[in-house]
């Protein structure tokens, strides 16, 4: 196995997703799944092709996406036997989507379904409906928001594990009166 080159961490901390093109490229599960195996560190679209159990092509494509939505971009490239090989990231440790639109958030979940399917070890699927204040539903995305920032780790040699946080108020009836 060759020497992995060393990378720098993303160039922002936090991206806010709102342009249509982004939201347009969030709308597939694979970009999803691509932008959860980038989430740690670069990797060629051999790599990722063969950690999600995709065809080559199929993972160049998305990522050409990904990459004229500001999602991921070329982190370092390297002069190998056939040619250059090119390491993608993702622009931003997190990736924040201040106004969420159905198509990404299916595919999103779509995405989570299938890592979920795959995943080697227990997992913890979990939907509880809770009544909270609007203060206390602020709380207690701040305060899930805290655990998931605390918890994660630079330990490379401990497994990856996804994790999904949402809180949001169940909408009301479109209609509470039935016509007799």
């Amino acid at each position: 196995m060759r020497d992995q080159p060393s990378h720098l961490p993303p160039p922002e901390d936090v991206l806010e997703i709102g342009a249509p093109e982004q939201f347009a490229a969030l709308a597939h599960p694979l970009r999803q799944r691509l932008l959860f195996a980038l989430g740690h560190q670069p990797a060629t679209i051999r790599q990722l092709a063969a950690r999600l159990d995709a065809k080559k092509g199929n993972v160049a494509h998305h990522l050409k996406v990904l990459r004229e939505a500001g999602l991921v971009h070329v982190a370092e490239t390297r002069q190998v036997r056939g040619g250059t090989e090119q390491y993608y990231q993702r622009t931003a440790r997190r990736m924040v989507v201040a106004e969420p639109q159905a198509a990404g958030t299916a595919a999103m979940l779509a995405a989570v379904a299938q890592e979920l399917d795959r995943s080697p070890a227990e997992t913890h699927l979990t939907l509880r409906h809770l009544r909270l204040s609007s203060a206390k539903a602020r709380e207690l995305g701040e305060a899930l928001a805290k655990l998931v920032d605390e918890t994660e780790g630079n330990a490379q040699d401990q497994p990856v594990h996804g994790v999904l946080v949402a809180l949001y108020q169940q909408a009301l009836p479109t209609s509470t009166t039935s016509s007799a």
